[in-house]
């Protein structure tokens, strides 16, 4: 296990980047008319998650920490709305929104287990 000096060096955060990354990559294919609408909505929820993890472990009190996990985790919930309501609307490939939704059931998990591992 290596050892954590940063927010760079937590899974979670790792994962919300890349969960992010791939939003990205994924409104880039979305429609042009929809770069103000459900483009900047995804976008923007899925970089609150890594940003809000980070910005938590930065403050250095467990209360705080765990408030900012606690933020992560509704911009989870935010995202996974605005990617089923895509699948719904037939924005973009199910292939590849079902592959986000997968990750954000992953971050959901490793979210709340270190939030339940702080508590105590």
């Amino acid at each position: 296990m290596s050892a954590i000096h940063d927010f760079k060096d937590l899974k979670i955060w790792q994962k919300g980047m890349d969960i992010a990354e791939k939003c990205d990559f994924l409104t880039k294919l979305f429609p042009k008319d929809e770069l103000y609408g459900m483009v900047q909505q995804i976008r923007r929820a899925a970089a609150s998650i890594p940003a809000n993890i980070a910005e938590g472990y930065g403050r250095r009190s467990t209360p705080e920490y765990i408030r900012f996990l606690n933020i992560a985790q509704g911009s989870i919930n935010e995202l996974q709305t605005h990617i089923l309501l895509s699948q719904r609307v037939g924005l973009s490939n199910q292939k590849e929104l079902e592959l986000i939704s997968s990750l954000l059931r992953e971050e959901s998990r490793m979210i709340i287990a270190l939030i339940k591992k702080l508590e105590t």
